[in-house]
């Protein structure tokens, strides 16, 4: 019964910790100002900063499950 919920503790925490730190990189991303305050040059700057930290996402992703085999 204690691996049981161990393991759906687990599921919970992995998907909470990476909701928070995909915020996060959202915030620095955009400097933490909503998208409309920001000026062309900063948007880009923005946009730039998220296909980054995407690619950085699917690369531990992809880490991840390389690790597993």
């Amino acid at each position: 019964m204690e691996q049981i919920l161990n393991m759906v503790l687990r599921i919970f925490m992995r998907k909470m910790v990476n909701k928070g730190v995909n915020k996060g990189i959202d915030l620095v991303a955009g400097k933490g100002k909503p998208r409309n305050q920001l000026t062309p040059e900063e948007q880009a700057q923005a946009d730039a900063a998220r296909q980054t930290a995407k690619r950085a996402r699917k690369a531990a992703q992809l880490a991840r499950r390389m690790g597993k085999f």
